[in-house]
């Protein structure tokens, strides 16, 4: 059986509307607004991967459930980001030190 890729673009806009419960055209709209950015075929269609359809899904969970705002959604995903590249940089800069002999691995915190 073949392996899921998450950043492998397959669905149509239609599917990831269905997937998320969200319309098609709000699912434009948050592309408009750069809060998600399907892959293009063609330069006409849009196709959206696992990874999409988990953010899509992210953005609803924070508009319709905790009612945050589409600016505020936008902060948090830019944080979340960051929060995710620093924790990965924290991560390589630990296993850096222990393979130099700097830090004990049992020092680690997760």
């Amino acid at each position: 059986m073949a392996r899921k890729i998450p950043e492998e673009p397959v669905y149509m806009i239609s599917i990831a509307a269905q997937l998320t419960g969200l319309h098609p055209q709000t699912v434009r709209m948050y592309e408009r607004l750069g809060l998600v950015t399907p892959s293009r075929v063609s330069n006409k269609n849009r196709l959206y991967s696992e990874m999409d359809i988990q953010r899509l899904l992210q953005i609803r969970r924070f508009t319709q459930e905790m009612g945050v705002n589409l600016a505020g959604v936008e902060i948090i995903l830019d944080l979340l980001q960051k929060i995710e590249k620093l924790q990965n940089e924290n991560e390589r800069l630990q296993t850096e030190l222990v393979q130099n002999g700097i830090l004990h691995p049992k020092r680690i915190e997760k």
